[in-house]
């Protein structure tokens, strides 16, 4: 039989196998991630405890600012909601965009690409790293203040909802922010004006209902600001949520997070792939 009728062989490697996502390599992808992330962040403590510090100071010095030298107690409880709420979006943005920076600057975030795993799934791993300290942050810029001034916050299993919702759209954000960062070595300039209007308008100083209604319409165009608003009515005026459901607040929540969470992603892919066809990914 003579060579040009006869079939190439396929190559194939000993021992190869072809890679699939089932739930075991799904976790061990999203572990790599989130281990590479813990080290690349743990390797400079000082920074971190730096903001731990600022953390749990920051709230307790505005307080006495906005109260003219005396801690307004009333307000205190439905503020310390919307601080912490503040604490996780800023520092897991960071976390989450550093880390893209970074590595896209030395070009191992294209070369971290080259994995079979779907994008997704990568981006899954990130989002955990960005989460662990954005919650240790979260919980430190609330409790110490809560201890150092005795407030105390009650708990209703109806808020876990709602503030759950908040954890979502803040990491939706994130991943915002991060779409931004694949064009733009200046994110970090928008993620600060940002996170600022967060904390300005998001109740983390003052409640919501103090503002003025056209600045309260505006805030409720930021993340977290619905999310508090609802948490803050369960905790603190009593609503269930079923009545925070006929008041439209829950309702509006969810639209917000879940369309927070599309424009997200979709952006992210967008530029992802754009990123791609135009080699900017290794290019800050």
């Amino acid at each position: 039989m003579s060579s040009a009728t006869t079939a190439a062989a396929p190559l194939t490697v000993p021992g190869a196998t072809r890679w699939r996502l089932t739930p075991r390599s799904g976790i061990a992808v999203v572990s790599a991630e989130v281990r590479k992330g813990l080290t690349r962040q743990l390797a400079n403590p000082v920074a971190h405890l730096v903001t731990l510090a600022f953390a749990a100071t920051m709230y307790l010095g505005m307080q006495y600012v906005i109260g003219e030298g005396a801690l307004q107690r009333d307000l205190l409880p439905r503020t310390l909601v919307g601080i912490s709420s503040y604490w996780f979006l800023h520092f897991a943005c960071i976390v989450m965009v550093s880390d893209l920076v970074e590595e896209m600057r030395g070009g191992t975030f294209a070369q971290a690409l080259l994995t079979p795993s779907p994008l997704w799934l990568v981006m899954l791993g990130r989002l955990l790293t960005a989460s662990v300290f954005g919650l240790v942050v979260s919980v430190t810029g609330t409790l110490v203040p809560m201890l150092v001034t005795g407030t105390t916050i009650p708990l209703e299993w109806a808020a876990l909802v709602p503030y759950a919702l908040v954890v979502v759209n803040a990491l939706a954000f994130t991943f915002v922010m991060a779409a931004l960062a694949l064009n733009s070595p200046m994110v970090a300039v928008l993620e600060a004006l940002l996170t600022s209007l967060v904390l300005l308008l998001n109740g983390a100083f003052m409640p919501l209902s103090l503002y003025p209604d056209w600045m309260a319409v505006l805030a409720r165009l930021l993340p977290t600001t619905l999310g508090v608003e609802a948490t803050a009515k369960t905790l603190f005026e009593g609503r269930s949520l079923g009545d925070i459901w006929n008041d439209g607040t829950l309702p509006w929540l969810l639209v917000y997070t879940a369309a927070l969470v599309l424009a997200g992603w979709a952006l992210f892919v967008r530029n992802h792939r754009k990123a791609l066809r135009d080699g900017r990914l290794g290019q800050y």
